[in-house]
C-alpha cells in the first residue's frame, strides 16, 4: 500500500499507462477513497483526467440521484443546477465545475466536459434514459471508452445501453415521471425509465466482467492504491449483448426472463413511440 499522497502528475502517468490519451472520449465511474490519499482530493483526479484527454476529448460522469430527491425527506424535485449526485465525491465535484454540462433526465442525468459536451447532453430528456441517442449511446457511436477507477463492472452504467438497445423487457421506456425544476422557477414533469422489479443476474451481478478480462478486452493497472480498468465500449457491448441474447450458465436470455419494470407512485403510461423511436408529439419533453 502506498501512503504517499498522490499528485496530479501521479494520476496522469497512471492514466496514460492505461492507454488514455488526448482527444479520447470516456465515461468514468470512480471511488475517490480507492486511491488512498490524494493531494487536493476529487479536484486533483478531475484535473488529471482533463489534462490527459485535453479539451479535444470528452469526459462523461454519471451525476445520478437515483430518486433520492423524491423520497419523503427530499425537496420533491430535481434541479440540474443544485441537486447533488450520489455517485461519489468525484462526480459530485465534476458536474459543478464551470464548463461542464448536465443533462435533464430527472433521476439519471449525465455530466459532460470537452468536445461536443453540449451535443451529448442537450437532448437527453427527449430520448430513452440509456438509449442509443442518450449520452452513453452517443459515446458508443463515437468509439468511446469506459474507465473504472477503484470500482468494478457492477458500477458501470453502460451495460444498460446494451439492455435498452436489445429492448430488454425489464426496463420501462420513459414510464416514470418526476418534477423537474428549470431556470426561471419553471416546473415540469420529466420522464425517465422504469427500473426493474428484480436484479439482472447478468449485468447487475457483474457476470460479464470476467469475460472482458479473459478475452483481453480491458487493461488494468494500479494508480496509487486504485485499481483502474480501461476498455472500449464497443467490446463491452458485444460481450454483454451476447450474454443477454443467449443467456449465461444457468441464467436465461432476456426473452425468457420474468423480470419486468416495477410499478411505483411515479409510474405513468409511456410517451415513447417505439416505431418512430422518439417521444410522442404531445410529450412535454418537446417544450423544454
Amino acid at each position: 500500500m502506498n501512503d504517499r499522497p498522490l499528485t496530479t502528475d501521479d494520476i496522469e502517468r497512471g492514466l496514460r499507462a492505461l492507454g488514455l490519451g488526448p482527444a479520447m472520449r470516456v465515461i468514468t465511474h470512480s471511488s475517490l477513497r480507492s486511491f488512498g490519499r490524494v493531494e487536493g482530493g476529487a479536484q486533483t483526479v478531475i484535473t488529471a483526467l482533463m489534462n490527459v484527454v485535453t479539451p479535444a476529448g470528452l469526459l462523461l460522469f454519471p451525476s445520478f440521484n437515483h430518486g433520492v430527491p423524491f423520497e419523503a425527506e427530499g425537496p420533491g424535485y430535481f434541479d440540474p443546477g443544485q441537486t447533488p449526485t450520489i455517485n461519489g465525491a468525484i462526480p459530485d465535484a465534476f458536474w459543478r465545475m464551470p464548463g461542464v454540462r448536465r443533462s435533464l433526465d430527472p433521476t439519471h442525468p449525465i455530466a459532460a466536459w470537452g468536445a461536443d459536451a453540449e451535443r451529448y447532453t442537450v437532448s437527453h430528456h427527449q430520448t430513452l434514459t440509456m438509449g442509443l441517442q442518450s449520452p452513453l449511446g452517443l459515446l458508443l457511436a463515437d468509439d468511446g471508452h469506459g474507465l473504472l477507477l477503484g470500482v468494478d463492472y457492477t458500477f458501470k452504467t453502460f451495460h444498460h445501453v446494451v439492455e435498452t438497445a436489445l429492448r430488454a423487457p425489464c426496463l420501462g421506456a420513459r414510464s416514470e415521471a418526476y418534477p423537474l425544476h428549470l431556470t426561471g422557477d419553471r416546473r415540469i414533469m420529466g420522464r425517465t425509465w422504469g427500473w426493474r422489479n428484480g436484479s439482472c443476474p447478468i449485468t447487475d451481478e457483474n457476470r460479464y466482467g470476467t469475460l472482458m478480462r479473459e478475452r483481453g478486452l480491458d487493461r488494468v493497472a494500479n494508480i496509487g492504491n486504485c485499481r483502474a480498468t480501461f476498455f472500449k465500449l464497443s467490446d463491452c457491448f458485444s460481450v454483454v449483448a451476447d450474454l443477454l441474447r443467449n443467456g449465461h450458465t444457468e441464467f436465461p436470455p432476456c426473452r425468457a426472463c420474468a423480470i419486468r419494470p416495477h410499478v411505483v407512485a411515479q409510474t405513468v403510461p409511456t410517451d415513447w413511440d417505439a416505431h418512430a423511436q422518439v417521444p410522442t408529439p404531445g410529450s412535454a419533453c418537446w417544450t423544454y
